[in-house]
């Protein structure tokens, strides 16, 4: 007496069977090697704060100057996002995460030749900003939404998390090797780092849990993948131009771009040099700037659990206002020494960096579907476009002032006004449009024969 599976007709080759338990679910290994891979991100972008004085030493370009590379960066950080999630679903995760890590490691080691601005701007700005544009927020909303069903919003947390954990990794590393060696020595450092990943991923990173016969985590049935019709780049400017037409997209985008404009653009890029000027020392800058990324790790881990429980648009709110409150007060907190009221703003300040995420992911599926990851690309992109006006404007207001504290200040009141746009998504919660769900493949027949 045996067990035998049925024939499976020909019309539905997309059915599956699992002949084994699986005791871990291979979405947990694709989330860990996500995880390394956007570590790897994290430090790559961090570089920029620890070289702004170094460069500006050594070449005597002006602080505005090198920030505009800093902008280029950040502005196709973001505008790669919605593409490169269009690319992964047509060509796959792997080449184009790996793609992404060689364009970084070849704009970082290239740096260590230029003599020019233009070439820091094509170096730091175009290769490294299109190779971890690529890595950004909308792989994570790739990744998880293909493997996790339950869970999604902690797993998303923990990959956002993945972006200060690269931050607290890196900063510290990067300022020693400036103060010891020189900037060369922490550019190459970042391009040798790039290159390990890339075995990793070819390696590890699996595409769909369907390719394993296996569904989602958390799910029960397994769905094959939709196959996109057309180019990525021609479903990309599709999705945008659909979501375009509906206002929580513009008030998800007008918000993130105000957060990439009070993270990445300003505290990220000129909070060191804004402590170098009142004295402190820029290896115990980046040390502070380290402990923001450890904190931030477990806020946003935290906002991945509250996104699973609570209204993203309430916590969106409460992290914008927080926010705001924090930056209006830091100007006064600035020394030479590291005083005690910094390290609350340090430790406030990083549980509240990029909480933000979670909610943000959880609102473009609730409102945009199975192009979720797509339009959370072009909302990305206004993260970036507010990082890019942020970090050249903060360099301007350095260089004409002589000090950082108008730029504090307006940061801190558009963090205010962040949080009024998401309690106004919560006026018009229905969905913007809706997709047909792809369909689930039905469960493979068992009989019992004796």
């Amino acid at each position: 007496m045996a067990f035998r599976p049925l024939a499976v007709p020909a019309a539905a080759p997309q059915t599956r069977l699992v002949k084994r338990p699986v005791r871990l679910h291979p979405a947990w290994i694709v989330a860990a090697v996500a995880f390394v891979a956007l570590v790897g991100a994290a430090g790559f972008r961090a570089t920029p704060s620890v070289l702004l004085h170094p460069l500006h030493a050594e070449f005597r370009w002006p602080l505005a100057t090198i920030s505009a590379a800093v902008s280029v960066n950040l502005l196709l950080y973001g505008l790669t996002a919605p593409f490169a999630a269009a690319l992964m679903d047509r060509f796959g995760i792997r080449r184009v995460v790996a793609a992404a890590l060689a364009l970084v490691a070849a704009g970082s080691g290239l740096t260590v030749f230029m003599t020019a601005s233009w070439q820091l701007v094509l170096c730091w700005g175009v290769l490294v900003g299109l190779g971890t544009g690529s890595m950004a927020l909308a792989f994570v909303a790739t990744v998880t939404g293909r493997w996790f069903v339950h869970r999604r919003g902690l797993v998303t947390g923990v990959l956002t998390a993945g972006g200060a954990a690269g931050q607290l990794v890196f900063l510290p590393l990067l300022a020693i090797l400036v103060s010891r060696y020189g900037w060369r020595a922490a550019a190459l450092v970042v391009a040798g780092a790039a290159l390990l990943v890339v075995p990793l991923v070819l390696r590890l990173l699996r595409e769909h849990p369907a390719d394993l016969g296996l569904p989602p985590y958390g799910a029960t049935e397994v769905v094959e993948p939709a196959r996109p019709a057309g180019g990525a780049a021609a479903r990309a400017v599709g999705a945008l131009a659909q979501a375009a037409r509906t206002r929580p997209f513009w008030l998800l985008a007008a918000g993130f771009a105000i957060c990439g404009a009070t993270t990445n653009g300003l505290v990220g890029t000129h909070f060191i040099p804004a402590a170098h000027d009142h004295g402190m020392a820029q290896t115990t800058a980046a040390g502070l700037l380290a402990l923001v990324g450890l904190f931030d790790i477990v806020g946003t881990v935290a906002s991945g659990w509250l996104t699973d429980r609570y209204d993203p648009r309430l916590l969106l709110g409460a992290y914008y206002a927080l926010r705001g409150g924090s930056l209006l007060v830091l100007p006064s907190l600035f020394a030479a020494t590291t005083e005690p009221s910094m390290l609350v703003f340090i430790i406030f300040y990083g549980l509240d960096w990029v909480a933000t995420v979670p909610p943000t992911v959880a609102l473009c599926r609730e409102y945009f579907g199975a192009s979720a990851a797509v339009v959370f690309g072009w909302v990305f992109a206004a993260h970036q476009l507010g990082a890019a006006v942020a970090a050249t404007g903060a360099g301007l207001v350095r260089d004409q002032l002589g000090e950082y504290t108008l730029a504090w200040y307006i940061a801190g009141t558009l963090s205010v006004g962040a949080a009024v746009l998401s309690v106004m998504l919560i006026r018009r919660r229905g969905a913007a449009f809706t997709e047909p769900a792809p369909v689930a493949a039905a469960p493979r027949a068992w009989s019992y024969r004796g």
